[in-house]
């Protein structure tokens, strides 16, 4: 499939065409944080400066194409200017497949500074984010499709119109292969989940639940189809691990035999860090932004631990107030932050001046910004 509109640029197009400067200082192994129209920067990491194949997470959290100026006034942030000492934090003013093509060129180029095991997620809002996961599914192949994942960003509204209240907006996640950087987020067992999953209590207290120690799939001659204990596994499964190990593990106490002497694995509560993270997320916007759209602190750090392995380069090239970058510095990534607005700059500046010489020796970057062409 493939989503057709006026003016749309062949890849080739986009990756070759693109014009590239240099920077006003030299690139060295700091975290950087680049000032400049992220389309040029991406193209001129990606030609001058040797970044192809070398990111492992990209997340973006683009205009929406709600045609609003954002601006910053004092104590406040605002979708409109109200006063004439407000400044500009950036304009959201490109709609339809201008919009479209806008998002379309930028993904082209983080594709090819994606390593093969890197991963993008791509923050946007249900209004325009069917069209996007169409330009996505072309970019990266559907193959390549992660998740939707539903954000809620906020508490139920009730305004006046017809239709339902909008408290959700998307997060489109693709990889560049089948192959990527994975670490599955784990979210705490409450009460609750621990009441229903783990019903059993042994001797000593402890809450505990049994799963079976065999598994669909016949091994005629494998040694998961050996006796245990005299014992085969049912016809048409297997033992999940040699019967040495289900020695072992009986030994430890960790087999409970059920009434009609079925061995099954004890899992203790208390040694288990959490059930797997689902696809609806509830990080709810700040109250009182710092920025215009600033993104939940919590959202970021779960991507980025989610994609990233401790010293992988993560990018984040609409990074606004620097969220995403804060995030990468204290999980120990390396990071690339690009926004062309002198609001952002100043603001992830601010935030990661508060991280200098604390809990990294990689808490310095450096701040270029684009120079002529080259």
């Amino acid at each position: 499939m493939e989503l057709i509109y006026p003016d749309k640029k062949k890849v080739d197009e986009v990756i070759l065409n693109t014009p590239t400067y240099s920077f006003n200082c030299k690139i060295n192994n700091n975290n950087l944080l680049i000032k400049g129209d992220n389309v040029v920067v991406l193209q001129t990491l990606l030609t001058n400066y040797n970044f192809k194949n070398s990111i492992d997470l990209i997340y973006i959290d683009p205009p929406f194409s709600t045609n609003s100026i954002f601006t910053i006034g004092k104590n406040r942030v605002s979708t409109v200017s109200k006063s004439n000492n407000d400044e500009i934090a950036y304009k959201d003013t490109l709609y339809g497949y201008k919009f479209i093509e806008f998002l379309r060129e930028r993904l082209i180029l983080a594709r090819e500074l994606l390593s093969d095991v890197g991963s993008i997620y791509v923050h946007i809002d249900y209004k325009i984010g069917h069209y996007v996961k169409i330009i996505m599914d072309e970019i990266f192949g559907i193959t390549n499709f992660r998740n939707d994942i539903t954000r809620i960003k906020c508490n139920p509204k009730n305004f006046e119109r017809k239709a339902y209240g909008n408290i959700k907006d998307m997060i489109l996640f693709y990889s560049k292969t089948r192959n990527i950087i994975w670490n599955a987020p784990k979210i705490p067992f409450n009460a609750d989940d621990k009441a229903r999953l783990f019903k059993k209590i042994d001797k000593h207290g402890r809450a505990y639940t049994t799963i079976p120690l065999h598994a669909p799939g016949e091994t005629k001659n494998g040694i998961t189809a050996t006796e245990f204990r005299g014992k085969k596994p049912p016809k048409g499964r297997h033992w999940r691990c040699p019967p040495s190990e289900l020695e072992e593990l009986d030994k430890a106490g960790l087999i409970e035999w059920s009434k009609t002497a079925n061995p099954r694995k004890i899992l203790y509560a208390d040694e288990k860090d959490g059930k797997k993270m689902q696809d609806i997320w509830e990080f709810k916007d700040y109250q009182y932004p710092q920025y215009p759209t600033e993104k939940n602190y919590e959202l970021l750090k779960t991507i980025v631990s989610a994609s990233s392995n401790e010293n992988s380069l993560v990018m984040d090239f609409f990074c606004g107030s620097g969220t995403m970058l804060v995030a990468a510095q204290n999980l120990n990534r390396k990071w690339i932050g690009i926004d062309i607005s002198d609001q952002a700059i100043k603001i992830s500046q601010e935030k990661l001046s508060k991280l200098q010489n604390t809990l990294f020796s990689n808490n310095s970057y450096s701040y270029l910004e684009m120079c002529q062409p080259c």
